[in-house]
């Protein structure tokens, strides 16, 4: 298992986690990736250092707790640039990773279907396209001699060549299956099948509330991002009307843009869906800053504006339960359900026929 120091980095601004809080869930994202964290650092910075994103000395630090420690890797809780990384290499002597890559890591873990794995490596693709460096870049500049390309440069140009036309390969795939997607929404509304999408943040409780409302056998984890690919199940409501549950992929503050636009196929069963089905882990002390990170991805991706029932879940975790009756108007037609425990999940039901029901 890679022994692990995560880095984050405040640069004091108002934001609405804090540096620890924010320094906990790389811990959670690290762990997810099967490494064991050795140490947690909050580094405080007034601005970003362009060569090494953090100061000289505390990457000297860093450097010599690597050494002591026995690290394989370091891993930032923000996005750095190539050279950033380059640079940071050099001195510590052990892999950085920074928050983007490590979730790309995480969710080429979980990725299973064919149509997952596409999607993940198109995401990899893209985020290491930018950040392709190597001496042919160094040949290019002046001073590496007019009119000159050096065999540095030759490869690196191959390189973004190659990357470039399997970008487009991959593209192709996923647009196929995207409408293969489509002809199958349009056979769920011949169907009058409704379709009612299940978002929330990761690890709120989405697979086990759909396993407890169809009886699946969905895989479930206490892990981030434990399943990526989206399930589909049929429900029958009491009044023997027929709808579907589609479960997508869970989501998190600052998901990185390149893993939208790779999802952009799978997302779009959120985007077409009737209504949806929005699963906060109650439990959680930033449960509201979770809720409003699902509405920044729900609006990037055209899906905010749908009917909402948001199912308030894990009250089996919650010791003072006059907490949530504080809580419930923060959210968009609140309900408070225990998914684990199979509880109030008859009012969920209930609530969302109601929703339905409206014009």
């Amino acid at each position: 298992m890679n022994r692990v120091i995560t880095v984050t980095v405040d640069l004091g601004k108002r934001e609405d986690w804090t540096a620890s809080e924010r320094s906990h869930e790389l811990r959670e994202l690290a762990i997810s990736c099967g490494t064991s964290v050795i140490k947690e650092l909050i580094v405080n910075r007034d601005r970003i250092d362009p060569a090494h994103y953090i100061g000289s000395g505390k990457v000297e630090e860093i450097s010599i707790i690597c050494a002591e420690e026995k690290i394989n890797a370091v891993i930032f809780n923000n996005d750095l640039t190539g050279s950033q990384e380059k640079n940071l290499e050099k001195i510590i002597k052990a892999k950085i990773v920074d928050r983007t890559r490590l979730i790309l890591d995480i969710f080429a873990r979980r990725a299973h279907s064919n149509e997952g794995k596409l999607q993940v490596e198109l995401a990899r693709l893209l985020y290491m396209l930018p950040r392709l460096t190597g001496k042919g870049v160094e040949m290019s500049r002046p001073g590496g001699g007019i009119g000159t390309s050096g065999p540095g440069e030759q490869k690196l140009e191959v390189d973004r060549r190659r990357i470039h036309s399997r970008i487009s390969r991959l593209k192709r795939e996923l647009e196929g299956l995207s409408k293969r997607r489509a002809m199958m929404r349009k056979q769920r509304t011949r169907n009058s099948l409704p379709a009612i999408a299940i978002v929330g943040y990761t690890n709120a409780g989405k697979s086990t509330l759909i396993n407890a409302l169809t009886s699946s056998n969905v895989i479930v984890q206490d892990k981030l991002f434990s399943t990526l690919d989206p399930t589909v199940r049929k429900f029958v409501l009491p009044d023997r009307r027929e709808i579907l549950f589609i479960d997508t992929v869970g989501f998190i503050d600052r998901l990185p843009h390149n893993l939208i636009e790779a999802f952009k196929a799978t997302l779009e069963e959120v985007s077409q869906a009737d209504m949806l089905l929005h699963v906060v882990d109650i439990s959680h002390p930033k449960a509201k800053e979770q809720s409003d990170a699902v509405y920044r991805v729900l609006d990037e991706i055209g899906a905010k504006g749908k009917p909402v029932i948001t199912a308030l879940n894990k009250i089996d975790k919650v010791g003072d339960r006059a907490l949530i009756d504080k809580v419930q108007a923060s959210f968009i037609n609140p309900i408070v359900i225990s998914a684990l425990k199979r509880e109030s999940l008859d009012g969920l039901i209930a609530g969302i026929i109601s929703i339905r029901a409206k014009p």
